[in-house]
């Protein structure tokens, strides 16, 4: 599926938007990304940083880590973003912020070594011990 997508936070502060196919969608299992979000495991999707464009006010920001910056949303706290050093060309969202977070079902899962070993997720999918970039 290829055309604009948007999303946003819970209370509506933040909101953005971003053209492109839904694809390189990841379960990443990260220790990271369960502290910061208070989730098991975070769904993000890969886009390149030129196709995206927040449409309502700017996000906090978050070093997370020397090579990761995270964004959210400074009034309800929803963790919408990231961009990584490690590829400084595209942007990650969180799929759980899309409008319609049906149309982007996950393709892989990244960071497996994490994995909480009772969580059972789209096991038919595969999966990298680290994010492969």
């Amino acid at each position: 599926m290829s055309s604009l997508h948007t999303g946003g936070c819970h209370c509506g502060h933040l909101r953005y938007q971003f053209s492109g196919p839904l694809q390189d969608i990841a379960h990443c299992h990260c220790s990271i990304c369960r502290r910061v979000s208070g989730g098991i495991v975070t769904t993000w999707i890969t886009v390149p940083a030129s196709t995206f464009k927040w449409l309502a006010a700017e996000p906090a920001q978050y070093a997370s880590s020397e090579s990761c910056v995270r964004y959210f949303c400074p009034t309800c706290g929803a963790q919408i973003a990231l961009i990584t050093q490690l590829s400084p060309e595209s942007i990650d969202l969180t799929i759980a912020t899309f409008d319609h977070p049906e149309n982007a079902p996950a393709d892989r899962h990244i960071w497996t070594d994490s994995r909480l070993p009772w969580l059972h997720l789209d096991e038919h999918l595969p999966g990298e011990a680290e994010e492969k970039i």
